[in-house]
């Protein structure tokens, strides 16, 4: 019935610590906002032993000092945003290689690693991204970028706060909420 479900299995195995750290850094949206000590970093839902891979992405303070694997992506522009902690790619919700204004982004195994078991939920131009000149990350070709909602709340802690993250016009999204810049912490 679904030939992709044994692919989305071994796809968030986490590896070992010294191979997800090759390379990796955090996606941080330039302007900090209400966190002006850290700052917002692309994130997946949950830490540690708690990741819930069927939640959206979201925007979470960045969590320093340190570096951790829920918050460590690889990118190079164009293409896709990879968590390699979780040989997981960023996948805009959406149905056959089309998204729309409000879609929220998800992980999900890499459409290059699919060995053509793609579905109408996991193809490339879902997970295919370009750090644009002006900072702000498009999924390719549309139009839309990646943008942090104007509320924050606090998580399980009261010193951890998070936005919600979702696809919105380039254009007309405010652009403390739709610029990003890519660092590497110190390890």
């Amino acid at each position: 019935m679904n030939r992709v479900l044994p692919a989305i299995l071994l796809a968030f195995f986490p590896l070992s610590a010294a191979a997800w750290q090759e390379g990796a850094g955090y996606l941080e949206l330039s302007d900090r906002l209400d966190r002006p000590e850290d700052g917002y970093c692309l994130d997946v839902a949950g830490a540690g032993d708690w990741v819930d891979f069927s939640m959206p992405l979201n925007a979470h303070n960045c969590k320093r000092p340190g570096f951790h694997a829920d918050g460590a992506v690889t990118f190079s522009s164009p293409g896709p945003i990879r968590f390699p902690a979780y040989e997981g790619c960023v996948t805009a919700v959406g149905l056959n290689g089309r998204s729309l204004p409000g879609a929220v982004v998800m992980l999900r195994p890499c459409a290059d690693t699919l060995d053509g078991n793609r579905t109408p939920f996991v193809t490339a131009s879902l997970q295919d991204f370009d750090h644009r000149e002006d900072g702000r990350i498009e999924l390719s070709g549309t139009g839309l970028c990646l943008t942090v909602g104007t509320d924050s709340a606090e998580t399980f802690s009261a010193a951890h706060r998070w936005r919600v993250l979702a696809l919105a016009q380039c254009e007309s999204a405010a652009a403390g909420r739709s610029v990003w810049k890519r660092f590497v912490p110190e390890r």
